[in-house]
């Protein structure tokens, strides 16, 4: 997965993300997608491309429990959320909704860095500055519901949670 990297400060809320001044298109998640991080990064909506990712600091998704954060970053076709820590509501809406929510140290990242995430090995490169960031890798039955576009997806194909 190679995609470009979107820099954000340390405590991006749920209500950054998704503005709750939009929350009368929550039943309409494409028009929602056009205001994703607006307020944090007024040019992220219109300029992110799929494959790009976002990367956060600390406390990334902290405030509500609002799950359309993460669908609506999946929606603009983010490749996965690299943070140095997550709200943890915000990252099992994510993982369970398919978008990959990685906890790995992002100082060494900048704006518009090319990565190369691998989740299988637990390493992001950076192809900006030649720099090899690892993270725990995840459990199987973890990456088998990412693999399958989220929890849903996964329990429709395999009728149950299998834990590995």
């Amino acid at each position: 997965m190679t995609g470009r990297a979107w820099k954000f400060k340390d405590n991006i809320s749920t209500d950054e993300i998704s503005p709750g001044r939009f929350m009368s298109l929550r039943s309409n998640l494409p028009e929602l997608a056009k205001h994703t991080l607006e307020d944090a990064r007024s040019d992220f909506p219109s300029n992110v491309r799929p494959g790009d990712f976002v990367v956060g600091g600390r406390n990334f998704g902290m405030g509500s429990s609002r799950e359309q954060a993460p669908l609506v970053i999946k929606m603009l076709g983010v490749r996965a959320v690299l943070a140095s820590s997550f709200a943890r509501i915000f990252y099992r809406n994510a993982i369970n909704i398919g978008l990959p929510a990685i906890v790995v140290d992002t100082a060494s990242i900048g704006d518009s860095d090319e990565l190369v995430l691998d989740l299988a090995r637990g390493k992001v490169q950076n192809l900006t500055t030649n720099q090899e960031l690892v993270f725990p890798k995840m459990s199987k039955t973890m990456e088998a519901i990412l693999n399958e576009g989220g929890l849903l997806a996964y329990v429709e194909k395999y009728g149950d949670l299998l834990l590995a």
